[in-house]
């Protein structure tokens, strides 16, 4: 009967601990994510340009290069890479952390105990009775194999190892979600390059055609058919249309210096096709269906992944209230000469086991816990507001893309008319049948109409780009 009270106190006190071990419910919050059907209205084929790699959607080569160079030398990107290796090394630590820890040792010590202690005490007798004279300094040599085990009964290092993987493929969807705004941010600026060269063709045409002007008038003024007005007010035109041929020169500058940043270089010229940018057509893009977001959103399966590591993260804060069970185990041999070292009497084992369980640090366990949950919580919205950001935005391009080919027709429309009326009112000028001042209005109405016709044609392609890209292109 003597025996079974260690075993009644053993199970009242593993009672207790688990009692006290007990943890919160976490209120978990599951996505709500309620798509359309589809983008427009009777549009519900599945084909999807997002599948399209980078190198076969942009057919211009100097923007192929610009973007192969980009891809590998970005600083964003080669910085994000960095911390994937992190992540990636962060998974072997996490998984080392539930094998179990071996080592190798080898000690020594000396030691001269004080005589009022017990050892003193215990040494003094011993001369006393045997007549044995115990060194003063006594040495301890060992040499052994240690081991320890946390037994991961709750599986909260191997919660640990899957979170530290769901973070590292995390990693990987933010590094593409980065590939795929970097290769837009480049066609962006690229063919802003190339709007911006073309308005500078339009002004120096628009200059030359003011230069012709001026010396038809100055004709006229002879026979006394115009006055010097007529000229003054067209220098001023003429001047007014160089000055912002320099500013047009300053952004080309600033957008070739952006884009080189972006390469990853310090700046130099960018090589460009300029050349036929009016008749340039922007590719059809296929939009698919808005619940294919999910799969080809690299911000989306970024979410989703760190959500998924959100769930698990509660886990791992809720097996903190558990007891945890560790194996500790010693083999060697002591002695303290080093010739007794390795004889068989010296040889020595060590085999413990111990739980623990919280107790007096149960408020920052608690705290760790509800972090962990409202962190859940908090990353199940943002996968929610990636999904509404997402389709917002791949509609609010297709809306735009309908609204800008309108508007680049009528536009064009316009500057062919602008065009056309330039050498009639010359005509006329110079028959007497119109001002001077119509001459000058006409040619600022077809500069200007021009202008905002390269602006338009610029804002499509530009508009092609960000559909791609808010469809999940650009990072394959």
């Amino acid at each position: 009967m003597k025996s079974s009270k260690p075993i009644k106190l053993l199970v009242m006190g593993s009672l207790f601990i688990l009692m006290q071990a007990c943890a919160p419910t976490a209120s978990l919050k599951k996505p709500e994510v309620d798509l359309p059907k589809q983008y427009v209205s009777g549009a519900k084929d599945d084909a999807n340009t997002a599948a399209i790699q980078w190198k076969d959607f942009f057919e211009d080569p100097a923007l192929l290069r610009l973007i192969e160079t980009a891809v590998s030398n970005n600083k964003e990107v080669n910085i994000m890479l960095q911390r994937m290796y992190i992540a990636q090394n962060e998974i072997q630590e996490r998984k080392g952390e539930y094998l179990p820890f071996v080592s190798v040792g080898v000690g020594a010590e000396v030691e001269n105990v004080g005589h009022y202690t017990i050892n003193g005490a215990a040494e003094e007798t011993l001369h006393i009775i045997e007549e044995e004279e115990i060194p003063q300094y006594l040495a301890n040599y060992e040499f052994g194999v240690s081991a320890s085990w946390e037994i991961d009964v709750w599986k909260k290092l191997r919660n640990s190892a899957q979170v530290a993987a769901l973070e590292y493929m995390a990693s990987k969807e933010g590094r593409n979600f980065l590939v795929t705004n970097l290769v837009a941010e480049i066609a962006h600026s690229y063919y802003e390059l190339v709007a911006l060269d073309n308005q500078l063709v339009n002004l120096d045409q628009n200059i030359q055609l003011q230069e012709k002007g001026i010396e038809v008038i100055k004709q006229l003024k002879q026979y006394g058919r115009a006055n010097l007005l007529a000229i003054k007010r067209l220098q001023g035109e003429m001047s007014k249309n160089k000055a912002e041929m320099y500013e047009i020169m300053q952004e080309i500058i600033e957008v070739e210096n952006k884009i080189n940043v972006l390469l990853g270089r310090t700046p130099q010229p960018i090589q460009r096709s300029s050349g036929g940018f009016l008749n340039f057509r922007p590719k059809m893009i296929q939009a698919g269906i808005p619940s294919q977001l999910l799969q080809n959103r690299p911000d989306i399966r970024q979410a989703e992944l760190e959500l998924t590591a959100a769930d698990l993260n509660i886990d791992v804060a809720k097996a903190n209230f558990y007891p945890s069970l560790e194996i500790k185990a010693w083999y060697g041999y002591q002695a303290f000469q080093t010739a007794y070292l390795f004889s068989p009497e010296s040889a020595a084992l060590l085999l413990a086991g111990e739980i623990v369980a919280p107790i007096f640090n149960r408020s920052a366990i608690l705290a760790n816990y509800k972090n962990a949950d409202a962190r859940q919580i908090q990353a199940a919205y943002e996968y929610e507001q990636k999904v509404i950001n997402a389709y917002t935005e791949v509609a609010n391009n297709i809306s735009s893309l309908g609204n800008l080919e309108k508007q680049y027709q009528l536009k064009n429309e316009q500057v062919r008319a602008l065009t056309e009326s330039i050498e009639l009112v010359n005509q006329l000028f110079k028959s007497a049948r119109a001002e001077y001042l119509e001459v000058l209005l006409t040619q600022r109405e077809a500069l200007e109409a021009n202008m905002e016709l390269i602006e338009i044609k610029r804002k499509q392609i530009s508009g092609t780009v960000d559909l791609y890209r808010t469809l999940g292109g650009g990072w394959n």
